[in-house]
């Protein structure tokens, strides 16, 4: 217990009670639909990081928990987290799809209605869900081959890797990229929001925000990675290398004739094959086309599309320099903040 908390006085109370009241009335008229949010079935946080957790050590036996998940045991160990992620997984896609169902219901439904935690017609929600998980599961062995690429393009990136192992265990890159191909293939999928509470998630782990709908190629690299962004519509080819800083955004959003956001559009950018994008660069514009085989410098702000096998820098800066030593300087500077 906060050793500084103090019991509320009693002259304070009845405020509370009248705050209460004011938020709910506030909410009760911003979100009309919104009636019971507790019976809404919300997908829990806690649960995603678990099947993530368990995610990631079917992917990578032996790296990310106590068990080895090596030799005879390998079957019976990956059998059992498989049947974990299957429950848990079908629990939680199963609300995605009832809680997305009832937003839309609210867009369209005038009237108030009392939610039930489970309603009958949402019994079928529960088989699809069902459904979707294994579906999502049968896609694992795709995705561990994909991320065995990564893991070697990791290590074949950076001089300062010394082994494979190394990778897996302390690399921010192959984290975002192992829960990235992931949550993409649930995208794919077309399940609500558990794609982007897996991207966000991990964002907040790494540092590193990929939208779950961006389309990466195998052997795929992020250096370093903190501060990289890449946008849901963003095409990345294979044996791609991006550096920390790294930006592959809109350039702006289309509007329908209602001003509406036209959400279907390109907006950023495709990278082909072979292509290192250095630090802190931004590459903009679903029509932006970087060229294969090309080499785009650190801090490059770039718009338009590149040819392969080009190599694109900013001009090199003039630096000044100038002896901080008294008796070199005629008239020393003096600075004050």
């Amino acid at each position: 217990m906060n050793r500084f908390a103090m019991k509320i006085e009693s002259s304070h109370i009845g405020a509370i009670s009248d705050l209460a009241d004011r938020l709910a009335c506030e909410l009760a008229s911003t979100h009309p639909k919104v009636t019971r949010l507790e019976n809404n079935p919300i997908p829990k946080r806690d649960v995603l990081i678990s099947v993530i957790d368990n995610l990631k050590s079917i992917l990578f036996p032996g790296f990310l928990q106590s068990e080895s998940g090596n030799g005879d045991d390998l079957h019976q160990f990956l059998e059992i987290r498989l049947k974990d992620v299957a429950e848990q997984l079908s629990g939680l896609i199963s609300q995605s799809l009832i809680l997305d169902r009832r937003f839309a219901h609210s867009e369209n439904c005038d009237s108030q209605v009392e939610q039930a935690a489970i309603l009958p017609s949402d019994h079928r929600l529960l088989e699809q869900g069902q459904d979707l998980a294994f579906k999502f599961l049968e896609s694992l062995p795709e995705i561990r081959s994909c991320l065995a690429t990564d893991v070697r393009a990791a290590f074949d990136g950076d001089p300062a890797c010394q082994n494979l192992f190394e990778v897996v265990l302390c690399y921010p890159g192959l984290m975002a990229i192992t829960v990235h191909r992931m949550a993409h293939q649930l995208y794919k999928l077309q399940i609500p929001f558990l794609p982007r509470m897996m991207a966000e998630w991990t964002h907040g782990e790494t540092g590193i925000d990929i939208h779950p709908g961006a389309q990466i190629g195998r052997h795929f690299f992020i250096d370093h990675g903190t501060g990289v962004v890449i946008g849901e519509t963003c095409v990345i080819g294979e044996h791609v290398k991006i550096y920390q800083g790294v930006t592959l955004g809109a350039l702006s959003f289309p509007k329908d004739d209602q001003g509406q956001l036209i959400r279907t559009s390109k907006r950023h950018p495709t990278i082909e094959d072979r292509v290192v994008i250095y630090a802190n660069t931004t590459v903009l514009g679903g029509n932006t086309v970087v060229g294969h085989d090309s080499v785009i410098g650190s801090s490059v702000w770039l718009t338009s599309s590149v040819d392969p096998f080009t190599t694109v820098v900013m001009e090199k800066p003039k630096l000044r320099m100038r002896s901080e030593n008294p008796q070199e300087s005629e008239n020393p500077l003096d600075y004050q903040i």
